[in-house]
């Protein structure tokens, strides 16, 4: 069993019928090693931004969006992937590499603090192996995907070109121990321990701080042992279930300490349910996500605060209209604890996307997308809701530490409403 697909989330499950993640899961191509079976895939992730309206000091925080990628062309990400497969042997034995370049690479954040600006990042590293026990323990043992998740890192991977806030406040990469395991063809689960839950490597001695602990440790200020645990199940639906065949039901948690020194951390827990759900109508799919994310009153002295959590919930549906045109909707909503939030900005929000995709060249996906993020609740440490100072547009003027150490002072044309136009054009390899 190929357990990687999980670590793409529900949206490629669900979508396997569109032609994007029919495309990404053509053939790589072989490269002449040691190890004649390795092979090489990857893509090349540019863009055309427009926030549609005056100011983008202040942009929908959600993971790979940014005030520098508005209003201008960008490359988002370069990802280069090396593999070598399991095969069907009992002791079969392989590895994945994932290297990702570009500004996207920043914010993944598998780099010790001090490090964020190198444009890269290792995105995965492991040794698979499997062992003969039952149908089979496929084991993954290094750098990997978050087995969490309704969308992935890479972006040919989802139905939409922006990421949902529930994929922003998951865990994106983690080192340690993932173990797979096919009970039928309709149910696989999965347990792992990993150093924390944060995506900075182990084993990096530009981490260290006082005393010779590594931020990509628990310690200090726990113990040595202390380690991150997840766990995941998937469900899918029978044969003779009608339309419903091939539906799947997931869920999961990870657990441990949040690793990482220059944000506020502490003992976090993900949870995440989702579905993808078949329909009677030809082509269509729809799929629901949801996401917890929980950080406890830190007890690491100088980075002390108030216990933060945040939710959000998704709606999606995918339409494959002809074999070139799909066209694919998401509806979702977020919100987070007052103080300490994890996404700075507004408290509470609301999120209409459409992408329009349309494959005209070989080995390209092609996409225009309308993003309207509108602000539901109040602005960290201002309790005016959302009649009150809006976030986005003009920049916000602080009092001291910024959205998460001050107070911050909306200026005078802040706005409830962001609007987002964007070009994708992705080459795939």
């Amino acid at each position: 069993m190929k357990f990687n697909k999980w670590t793409v989330g529900l949206a490629a499950v669900g979508a396997v019928s569109l032609a994007s993640v029919a495309q990404a899961e053509e053939k790589a191509s072989s490269v002449m090693t040691a190890v004649s079976s390795t092979t090489l895939s990857g893509y090349v992730d540019t863009s055309m931004n427009w926030n549609i309206g005056d100011g983008n000091g202040n942009v929908p925080n959600y993971k790979y969006n940014s005030p520098a990628k508005q209003d201008g062309f960008n490359l988002n990400s370069i990802l280069i992937s090396l593999e070598k497969p399991l095969d069907e042997s009992e002791w079969a034995a392989g590895y994945k590499i994932d290297l990702m370049y570009g500004p996207d690479a920043d914010r993944l954040g598998t780099t010790p603090a001090g490090q964020l600006s190198s444009n890269f990042a290792i995105k995965q590293a492991y040794v698979a192996l499997r062992t003969p026990v039952g149908n089979g323990i496929d084991w993954k043992l290094g750098v990997f995907d978050s087995p969490l998740g309704y969308e992935a890192t890479e972006t040919p991977l989802n139905p939409n070109f922006s990421r949902s806030y529930g994929h922003t406040i998951e865990p994106s990469t983690l080192t340690g121990i993932l173990g797979s395991y096919k009970v039928s063809e309709l149910v696989s689960f999965s347990v792992g321990i990993a150093n924390t839950t944060g995506p900075i490597i182990g084993g990096d001695q530009l981490g260290l701080i006082g005393g010779g602990a590594s931020i990509g440790r628990a310690n200090p200020p726990k113990a040595e042992s202390y380690k991150t645990y997840m766990a995941a199940v998937a469900l899918t639906a029978p044969n003779d279930w009608g339309f419903l065949s091939g539906s799947t039901l997931y869920g999961g948690v990870i657990n441990g300490w949040g690793g990482g020194l220059t944000t506020p951390t502490g003992v976090q827990t993900s949870l995440y349910a989702g579905a993808t759900i078949n329909t009677p109508i030809t082509g269509l799919r729809t799929g629901i996500a949801f996401d917890y994310f929980n950080r406890a009153a830190n007890i690491n002295g100088a980075l002390g605060g108030p216990e933060s959590w945040a939710d959000s919930i998704a709606l999606y549906a995918s339409y494959q209209a002809t074999e070139k045109l799909s066209v694919h909707g998401r509806a979702e909503y977020f919100w987070e604890s007052r103080q300490n939030g994890i996404i700075a900005g507004p408290n509470a929000v609301g999120a209409l996307t459409g992408t329009v995709q349309y494959d005209l060249w070989k080995n390209v996906i092609s996409r225009i997308e309308l993003r309207w993020d509108h602000q539901l609740g109040n602005i960290d440490g201002i309790p005016n809701g959302a009649s009150g100072p809006g976030y986005y547009g003009t920049p916000l003027v602080s009092t001291g530490g910024g959205i998460n150490g001050g107070v911050p002072q909306p200026g005078a044309a802040g706005k409830h409403d962001a609007f987002t136009l964007v070009a994708n054009a992705i080459y795939k390899f």
